[in-house]
């Protein structure tokens, strides 16, 4: 007599281990067979993702004990099962849903055929004739823009995170914020993590999600602030072996949360997720002309693919501000900006030059009506430098910005003329 299986909501209170155990009773060719191959890619995958595969093949397998008990081993699986079981996983309740979403299904869908085609492509005695899943059978992949603060916010959530008296909230914050880490590549910072290259001092961040290594750059408040940090928590340091760690023990993802939750709810913006530092570090970076090879390095991706989202961002900006600048188009369009058929060439390129600014190899012809967020992008750019024989030339752009009232150019070519008297080399 074949054993009555559990209702889906009361699995999930159940351990992996347990519900394997139960599975194995009512199909044991099923689990064998399984068990041997999470095994197997337990020897290359990182554990998280042995795990996720663990979950979508227990509820597979949960699938075909429940609704199609002919099917034993998993060789008996064929195309009418996977078309069956496609359309069960997609009424099937979602955490924060009525089903599941379509990433999820994806993910579930992609491990159970990564499955399938290992075990044809091993060999193994149990395998299908041919994979029963074919890549169509997974949903598209969304791709809406990730979510991130906007300039006003961030300075808002920052000053909140400063104004807490409690240091670990506020490290975790600004850590988050100025170097674009994951909450668990924070978690999992090591106690001599943050090191010193030259002058500078760097954060060397711990193999996490893309099994990859980087330093990253930190800010002079970062340095303080994890200095401090270590000082006063070196016992508790060492004891972990984590650097964010204190007299509760290490810090984890969902103390991180709730951090970052709480910071937002101070600063009077509503929900803030972890992540969304992360985004919000990348879309201030690459507003100000940060390059996009720089940011993939910061923040760790594989390739330069995962970084253009944030151009997709930038898009979504400039559209923002285009809207709040229409009214300036419009009084724009009202005026004559073409030289008139009577008007000669030179009186119309040196009227249109009039408000022009004066770059190092030219001149930006702008329109004055319109206010331009890449001011001094070239000056403000990461990579920008300067020195000594260039003081004639900072100090003509100076001039020529304070004889059109830049007050903003005119203040930070002083900074830049002050810079190079100070250090002439």
């Amino acid at each position: 007599m074949t054993a009555r299986p559990l209702p889906e909501p009361d699995q999930q209170l159940i351990a992996p281990g347990a519900q394997w155990a139960a599975i194995a009773a009512q199909a044991p060719g099923l689990a064998s067979t399984i068990g041997r191959y999470l095994g197997q890619i337990a020897t290359m995958l990182a554990p998280a993702s042995v795990d996720a595969a663990d979950l979508s093949l227990r509820q597979f397998t949960r699938y075909l004990t429940d609704h199609e008990p002919r099917v034993d081993t998993i060789a008996a699986v064929d195309r009418d099962v996977a078309e069956d079981y496609k359309v069960w996983l997609s009424a099937q309740p979602g955490q924060n849903g009525p089903c599941l979403s379509v990433n999820t299904r994806r993910q579930r869908l992609g491990m159970l055929r990564a499955f399938f085609e290992r075990i044809i492509e091993w060999d193994w005695p149990d395998a299908p004739p041919r994979n029963p899943l074919i890549i169509g059978d997974l949903p598209a992949k969304p791709e809406p823009l990730p979510k991130f603060l906007t300039d006003r916010d961030a300075a808002r959530l920052m000053a909140a995170a400063k104004a807490d008296p409690d240091p670990l909230r506020r490290l975790v914050v600004e850590v988050l914020a100025r170097t674009g880490l994951r909450a668990s590549e924070l978690c999992d910072l090591a106690p001599d993590a943050v090191v010193r290259i030259g002058e500078a001092h760097w954060l060397r961040v711990p193999l996490g999600k893309l099994r990859n290594d980087r330093y990253v750059p930190l800010h002079p408040e970062l340095v303080d602030l994890l200095t401090d940090w270590t000082a006063t928590n070196q016992d508790h340091i060492r004891r972990h072996r984590r650097l964010i760690a204190d007299h509760r023990g290490p810090i984890d993802r969902h103390q991180v949360g709730r951090v970052v939750r709480r910071a937002g709810r101070a600063a009077g913006i509503g929900h803030v997720h972890p992540h969304q530092l992360r985004h919000t570090l990348a879309t201030q970076a690459i507003n100000r002309g940060m390059r996009l090879e720089a940011i993939a390095a910061l923040l760790g991706h594989r390739s330069l693919e995962m970084t253009l989202v944030y151009a997709r961002i930038t898009d979504r900006v400039v559209a923002d501000e285009y809207a709040a600048v229409s009214k300036q188009v419009d009084a724009l369009y009202g005026q004559p900006e073409l030289p008139t058929p009577s008007e000669p060439y030179q009186m119309a390129r040196l009227r249109r030059e009039a408000h022009a600014r004066l770059l190092g190899n030219g001149l930006c012809t702008r329109p004055a009506q319109l206010d331009c967020r890449m001011e001094s992008i070239c000056e403000t750019c990461t990579y920008f430098q300067t020195s000594i024989e260039f003081r004639p030339l900072l100090i003509r752009q100076r001039d020529h910005a304070r004889d059109r009232n830049q007050t903003d150019r005119a203040n930070l070519f002083d900074q830049l003329i002050a810079q190079v008297d100070q250090d002439p080399s």
